[in-house]
């Protein structure tokens, strides 16, 4: 029986193979894992310590450390362009979920403007040259270096699939990084206190002597300070893929099909909605960043914005209810092959959701817990609950919309088009047939239709909404942190640390929803 058994084992040279590709592949990913976790816990020792005692761990000491971070992971950049990428077969496949094309735009987008916050940055120290150190220019100047050439690897060289075990702790080393600058972005309030000191006159010793040019710093830091935490979480995710694609392969059943494209061809009442509500809100931002740039937003129209998202918000749960229900009467089959693209898709889109929501949560118990009654607080209370739900329907549509099987209507595959020849003239019954035939098929298909267009309706409108909602925040409107109220109830940096932690949050989520919302409206 073994001497019988012992062919069976080594007839298949592909199993030979495949044994040890799956074993290095485990320790690959348990290595750079190990890396990574190790790397993440130190970092956040380091912050946090930076956070409870100022006097032993400083400012500078975690740049210093975040910086040695950052030199090791444009080395590894750096020699995987110029060496490794270079290599046959270092690339067995793109990936073409893991890349689209909106992600990278708003890679590139968030990159930029963290660049462009950084210079902000290094012209506000060098305004302040007299009373701060010459070294934390450096700190700024190698993350300008670390965002250009990060994105240069991660857009041009693709998210691409790589043999060595160095390629996931090189991948790993990266995103760690990502997280921490995240982390520090959340949590780092200082200069966001000087700011705020010198706009509110209080004196200080470290003064800036040009007040024009500082003001104009001062306030392009503070606009632009949201893009850097956007940014880390976009790079850390997209890393995220191109580490769980290092030595995946596609088996031959799982062959990538021919994408329906995006038409808005029979779309009306979502889009008219949609560009409306778009409009509205554009005005309504242009309002408050006038308000804005000359004094602090007044109370009128902190109203008239929680007005709107009051108005706005119900619109879309409803849509988003809507929208599940018919997905629950479509005959489309789900798609149950394991996709990790998809797979990761889901887990950003229920992690993101989770910073508009906790910020939510600790706005209701601040307005409940103070008993407020101005016309305000009641719209900030009913503006919170209303978020909550509509983020919670709204991924559920998207979640029941991705594991659809994407219909394609291919007019060549309809009866009336299979073997006719138009040259020929049929007999009379064969004729009728036809007919019957097609009269069926586009009776089956008109059946389908209204659901169809129902979805396209509904995904159209709350992308147009998901993009208004990601203007706002993005470029500068922050009502939950000028409102007084829960800064007054957690204070200063309790509350600076929430909103900084849920608003890029926020923000990456209504950007991740645009981009699964046009996935659900081209399959439907």
């Amino acid at each position: 029986m073994l001497v019988r058994v012992r062919p069976l084992l080594t007839s298949d040279p592909t199993a030979e193979r495949v044994w040890p590709r799956a074993q290095a592949r485990k320790a690959g990913q348990l290595f750079s894992g190990l890396l990574a976790m190790n790397v993440v816990f130190l970092g956040c020792a380091f912050i946090s310590s930076m956070i409870f005692n100022r006097v032993a761990i400083t400012l500078r000491d975690v740049g210093i450390f975040l910086s040695i971070l950052k030199l090791l992971s444009l080395c590894w950049i750096i020699y995987y362009l110029l060496c490794t990428s270079r290599k046959p077969h270092a690339v067995l496949y793109r990936d073409s979920h893991a890349g689209p094309v909106w992600v990278q735009g708003s890679l590139v987008l968030f990159g930029a403007c963290t660049i462009l916050l950084h210079v902000f940055r290094i012209g506000y120290i060098i305004s302040h040259i007299h009373c701060k150190s010459p070294l934390e220019i450096l700190f700024p100047c190698t993350e300008i270096i670390f965002i250009c050439i990060q994105v240069w690897n991660v857009i041009f060289s693709g998210i691409q699939s790589l043999r060595l075990i160095a390629g996931r702790c090189g991948l790993m080393l990266t995103m760690a990084t990502d997280l921490l600058l995240w982390l520090l972005a959340v949590t780092n309030d200082s200069v966001h206190r000087e700011i705020e000191s010198a706009l509110k006159g209080f004196s200080s010793s470290c003064t800036c002597p040009n007040t024009t040019a500082c003001l104009i710093l001062q306030k392009g830091y503070v606009l632009l300070y949201p893009f850097n935490p956007e940014y880390c979480l976009i790079g850390s995710s997209m890393l995220y893929v191109m580490w769980k694609n290092v030595g995946r392969r596609i088996p031959p059943h799982h062959a990538i099909h021919a994408k329906p494209k995006f038409k808005l061809r029979g779309v009306i009442y979502g889009l008219v909605l949609g560009i409306s509500t778009l409009f509205i809100g554009i005005c309504i931002f242009m309002t408050y960043q006038i308000q804005a740039t000359s004094s602090a937003p007044s109370q009128e129209t902190l109203v008239l914005y929680y007005s709107y998202y009051v108005a706005l918000l119900p619109m879309m749960t409803v849509g988003a209810l809507a929208g599940t229900v018919i997905h629950g009467l479509e005959e489309r089959e789900l798609d149950t092959l394991k996709n990790p693209t998809r797979s990761l898709d889901v887990i950003l889109l229920m992690g993101a959701a989770l910073g508009q929501i906790g910020i939510s949560y600790f706005s209701i118990v601040a307005i409940v817990a103070t008993n407020p009654g101005d016309l305000l607080d009641r719209l900030s209370l009913t503006y919170a609950v209303s978020l909550i739900i509509q983020h919670i329907t709204q991924n559920i549509f998207i979640i029941e919309g991705l594991h659809r099987q994407p219909l394609v209507e291919n007019p060549d595959t309809s009866p009336k088009h299979e073997n006719c020849d138009p040259r020929r003239v049929y007999p009379l019954e064969i004729r009728q047939e036809l007919r019957r035939v097609s009269h069926t098929y586009r009776h089956t298909y008109g059946r389908l239709n209204w659901k169809r267009k129902a979805l396209k309706e509904i995904s159209i409108f709350l992308v147009l909404c998901n993009i208004i909602l990601w203007i706002m925040p993005t470029f500068g409107m922050h009502p939950a942190f000028e409102n007084g109220l829960e800064k007054s109830f957690y204070g200063y940096s309790t509350w600076f640390a929430i909103v900084n932690f849920g608003l890029p949050l926020g923000v990456f989520y209504r950007m991740h929803s645009i981009g699964g919302l046009l996935e659900v409206y081209v399959s439907s």
